[in-house]
C-alpha cells in the first residue's frame, strides 16, 4: 500500500497542473476545475491500494475527473441552458488555437498570473492551481491564516470569471510582457523558500525552492528558446545547489565567503552552468535573469571565495544596472567593489544608497561589515543593530547578532 500511496504522490506532482488545466479549458471554470481534480486524486487513493495503479494514471484521473465535474455542474444546473448541457456531456471537439503556443498548462500559468490580479493572488493561485499545493500548505509558506488564504484564492476565481480574463495565451506582441509577469511570480515563490520570514518557521524553505524549481521547469519545457525562462532556472538551481551550506546546524546563516564548497551539490551546478553557456552562445542581448545566473555562475566557478573573479561580477552587475537600476543592485554591486577596491570605497557607493534603502536589513548588514572591516567598530555595531531589527529570518537574525557580539570581545 506505501508503494500505491508513492505512485499516487507522483501521479499528483507529475498531473496535476495538466488535468486542472485540462478542466479548466473544457469548462471555463477554474473552481469547478480544481475541485474536480482534488475529488479525482481522492478517489485514487480511495480506490488505487484495492484495484491498483491503473495502467495509464494520468488518464484515469483525467477521465474521472471530468465526470466529478459534469457530475457537480448537473447539480447546478438549474437554468434552462442547452447550449452549455451539451458543451458539458458531450466536448470531444479539439480546441480551436488561442496563441502562438498551443498548451492547456500554459495557457493556465498566463491565467493565474494575469496582471490584473494582484501579485500576492497570483502567487497564491499559481501554487494550487499549477503547482496543486492545498490551501493550509500555501497559508503556512506565507505566514497567513489559512481561512484568509482560502478567501485570497476563492476571490481570484471569482474576479477571473467575473472579469472574464481569458483563459488563453497572449498574443505574440503581449507574450514578452506577460511571461516577466509569470517569472517574477516564480522568483517570489522562490525567494520566499531561499530565506523564509517569520519568526516561527525554517529558514530556509526547501519545499518553496523545489516548487519553484518545479514550476519553472515546466514553463522552461512549454517555452525552450525564452532566453529570461532559461535565465531564472539558471539562478534557481545556482542558487539551490548552495542551499545544504547555507544554514550551519546551530540554525545560523552561513554567508557566502563561509560556506563548506564541497556542501554544494554538483549536479545542480553543472545544470545552471550548462544553461548560463547556452545563453551565452546564442548572441542575444541577455535579461535581468540571466545576467544574475552569470553573477551565480561566477562564484560557483571558484572554488575558494578568494579565486573569485570579482572584476568579472562588477561588470555583470554594470550590465545589470542599465536595466535594473534599483539601489538593491547598486548595493549588491557595491560588495563586489569592496573586493576589488576596497571597503572604503565601497562604503561610500553603500551610504549614497542610505535614503532609498535604509528599511532594508542588508543595507544595513552590508554597512556593518564594510564598518568593522575599516575598524570602525563603534559605528559597525550600531549599524549591526538596525540590521537585526530589520531582518526577519532567525538564520540571519542569529549571524547578525553573533557577529555584533564579536565586535564587543574587542
Amino acid at each position: 500500500m506505501t508503494d500505491v500511496h508513492a505512485v499516487i504522490t507522483r501521479v499528483h506532482r507529475e498531473e496535476w497542473a495538466r488535468v486542472v488545466a485540462s478542466l479548466t479549458r473544457r469548462f471555463g471554470d477554474l473552481d469547478v476545475a480544481e475541485e474536480a481534480a482534488a475529488e479525482a486524486f481522492a478517489t485514487a487513493v480511495q480506490r488505487w491500494p484495492g484495484d491498483g495503479v491503473p495502467p495509464n494514471p494520468g488518464a484515469w484521473v483525467t477521465t474521472t475527473a471530468n465526470r466529478h465535474a459534469i457530475d457537480r455542474l448537473r447539480r447546478e444546473l438549474k437554468r434552462d441552458d442547452k447550449q452549455k448541457q451539451a458543451q458539458m456531456l458531450h466536448d470531444d471537439e479539439p480546441p480551436e488555437p488561442t496563441g502562438p503556443i498551443d498548451d492547456e498548462r500554459l495557457r493556465l500559468i498566463f491565467t493565474c498570473c494575469h496582471p490584473a490580479l494582484a501579485m500576492e493572488t497570483r502567487v497564491a493561485l499559481t501554487l494550487r492551481m499549477l503547482g496543486g499545493l492545498t490551501v493550509p500548505e500555501i497559508a503556512r509558506a506565507f505566514l497567513v491564516q489559512e481561512t484568509a488564504m482560502g478567501q485570497r484564492i476563492t476571490r481570484a476565481k471569482a474576479k477571473i470569471k467575473a472579469a472574464r480574463i481569458p483563459y488563453r495565451m497572449p498574443s505574440a506582441d503581449d507574450l514578452p510582457a506577460r511571461v516577466s509577469g509569470v517569472l517574477a511570480v516564480l522568483f517570489l515563490v522562490f525567494n520566499e523558500g531561499y530565506l523564509a520570514t517569520g519568526p516561527d518557521t525554517d529558514p530556509v524553505r526547501h519545499d518553496l525552492t523545489t516548487e519553484a524549481i518545479r514550476l519553472t521547469r515546466l514553463l522552461r519545457a512549454l517555452l525552450p528558446h525564452d532566453g529570461e525562462v532559461a535565465g531564472l532556472l539558471a539562478l534557481m538551481l545556482l542558487t539551490e545547489a548552495r542551499r545544504a551550506a547555507r544554514v550551519s546546524a546551530g540554525g545560523e546563516l552561513v554567508t557566502l565567503d563561509e560556506q563548506d564548497r564541497g556542501a554544494w551539490d554538483g549536479s545542480l551546478i553543472a545544470e545552471g552552468h550548462r544553461l548560463v553557456r547556452e545563453r551565452l552562445r546564442s548572441g542575444e542581448p541577455p535579461g535581468r535573469y540571466q545576467i544574475l545566473a552569470a553573477i551565480n555562475a561566477v562564484h560557483t566557478s571558484a572554488r575558494d571565495i578568494r579565486d573569485t573573479d570579482w572584476s568579472q561580477v562588477v561588470a555583470l552587475y554594470d550590465q545589470l544596472t542599465h536595466l535594473d537600476p534599483s539601489p538593491i543592485v547598486a548595493l549588491n554591486r557595491a560588495i563586489a567593489v569592496a573586493e576589488l577596491d576596497g571597503p572604503e570605497v565601497a562604503l561610500a557607493a553603500v551610504d549614497r544608497l542610505g535614503d532609498r534603502l535604509n528599511g532594508y536589513h542588508a543595507f544595513h548588514a552590508t554597512r556593518a561589515d564594510l564598518l568593522r572591516r575599516l575598524g570602525r567598530s563603534q559605528e559597525s555595531r550600531m549599524a549591526y543593530d538596525a540590521a537585526i531589527s530589520a531582518a526577519g529570518n532567525t538564520a540571519e537574525i542569529a549571524y547578525l547578532t553573533r557577529r555584533r557580539d564579536q565586535l564587543a570581545e574587542r
